[in-house]
């Protein structure tokens, strides 16, 4: 039997999706938020290092909450990224799509699974 880390399996399906659905919502909003309504002063290596945290938060957020195919949540999120570029390279509210971007939610995504893993280690230790 795979130690759980938590009881989220008690938690409704229903609840499970519309959590992450809304972690989705937020991303996406912060993603496509025309460019005059994001702070001033976000360079470069900024921006890689929020798509990396937000990233990885997303697939963190979908591990914890899904009970099976974990594998499926790393696909959702990269092509979740992938979407995200394609729609700030064509919107014009000022946002550009960078497949730097895409390198960046990759680290984020693999950061997660390296983060699930080492937990499921831990508590398969005690």
């Amino acid at each position: 039997m795979q130690p759980r880390l938590l009881p989220i399996d008690r938690l409704p399906r229903r609840l499970r999706l519309g959590l992450y659905a809304a972690a989705v919502a937020m991303l996406i909003y912060i993603c496509l938020a025309p460019h005059q309504d994001l702070p001033p002063g976000a360079d470069l290596v900024w921006d890689k290092a929020e798509h990396a945290s937000a990233w990885t938060v997303l697939t963190a957020l979908g591990l914890i909450l899904s009970t099976r195919r974990r594998w499926a949540i790393g696909i959702f999120a990269l092509l979740f990224g992938v979407v995200i570029e394609i729609a700030q390279a064509t919107m014009g509210w000022g946002r550009n799509g960078d497949w730097r971007d895409l390198i960046a939610d990759l680290v984020g995504i693999a950061v997660a699974y390296l983060i699930w893993a080492a937990a499921r280690w831990v508590m398969g230790r005690r």
